[in-house]
């Protein structure tokens, strides 16, 4: 399950990369009200969260750890690409970790259950830290060879994956370049680096972790999961969808996640086009008669 542990300069760069954008986030808010905040930033922060949020969902969840449809290649390096930029980690690193996560949710082996310490009230604090960020911090390292042998075989992504130390870069700077462009300003790229690059990348990583915590101990569970898996409304936009996560978790290779009437799921619409343009072909979209087989007593199809 395990093979090792990561070196200091990995376990250094996980911390570096987790808490600088959330000291930057800290930051925002006072920061904002004096100076320093226009559309030219708040523009390149929601095109930049866009971008790369979709590369994680749409690529490094739906796709790479779950199959839910074939992928041109064009595609493919473009999801991989994308999803790095997010800086939650290289590729194979990450889809390894998920995909262990599934075959132990909430159980002995899950890298990050909420339920890891037990259910009383300070266990489950302790706990929601864990599944928060405080697992990224440990030293232990999921084995790629067991669980994405698939993409260590890929050419194409194993390079992506080597990459990342450059993608990070690229995420970081190419908002102060264009910032520093549209406006033609050093001032411009300052706060475009800012606010499209730290606090973008570090609101993306809170809500990417909150899908592993808080959608594990709060919402609803209209679907039998072998887990605690739940769907939590609020989330449903900034997470593009991966906060209806009882859903996801009861039909895993599913391309849609919001399955029930109302819930936004903006990952599978953009899959959806990707399907009408070609790109992408034999889409797992989710089957009524099977999720109606899994509702749990209480809740309608």
């Amino acid at each position: 399950m395990l093979s090792g542990a990561k070196t200091r300069t990995e376990n250094f760069l996980v911390k570096l990369f987790a808490v600088v954008p959330l000291v930057a986030l800290a930051a925002a808010v006072p920061f904002a009200w004096g100076w320093g905040l226009g559309w030219v930033d708040i523009g390149l922060a929601v095109g930049f969260y866009l971008l790369t949020g979709l590369g994680v969902t749409i690529g490094f969840h739906r796709y790479f750890t779950h199959g839910a449809f074939k992928a041109s290649r064009g595609l493919r390096v473009a999801l991989a690409v994308a999803g790095s930029m997010a800086m939650q980690g290289p590729v194979i690193g990450w889809v390894a970790d998920h995909r262990r996560h599934h075959a132990y949710a909430d159980r002995d082996g899950d890298p990050h259950s909420p339920w890891r310490f037990g259910s009383t009230p300070a266990a489950l604090a302790k706990g929601f830290w864990h599944a928060h960020m405080g697992w990224l911090f440990e030293r232990e390292k999921t084995n790629a060879k067991r669980f994405a042998p698939d993409l260590l075989a890929d050419r194409d992504i194993a390079r992506i994956d080597r990459l990342f130390p450059v993608l990070t870069v690229v995420t970081l700077l190419a908002p102060a370049l264009l910032g520093g462009l549209i406006t033609m300003s050093w001032w411009g790229a300052l706060t475009a680096f800012f606010w499209a690059g730290l606090v973008r990348v570090a609101l993306l990583h809170h809500v990417t972790w909150s899908v592993n915590s808080l959608c594990h101990m709060i919402g609803d569970r209209p679907y039998a999961a072998r887990d605690r898996s739940a769907n939590f409304w609020p989330l449903a936009i900034m997470s593009l969808g991966e906060s209806w996560h009882n859903s996801h978790h009861a039909d895993p290779t599913g391309a849609r996640h919001g399955v029930r009437r109302g819930q936004l799921d903006i990952s599978a619409r953009l899959i959806w086009l990707f399907e009408k343009l070609g790109w992408a072909t034999q889409v797992r979209w989710p089957k009524p008669a099977r999720l109606a087989r899994k509702l749990n007593p209480g809740y309608g199809a």
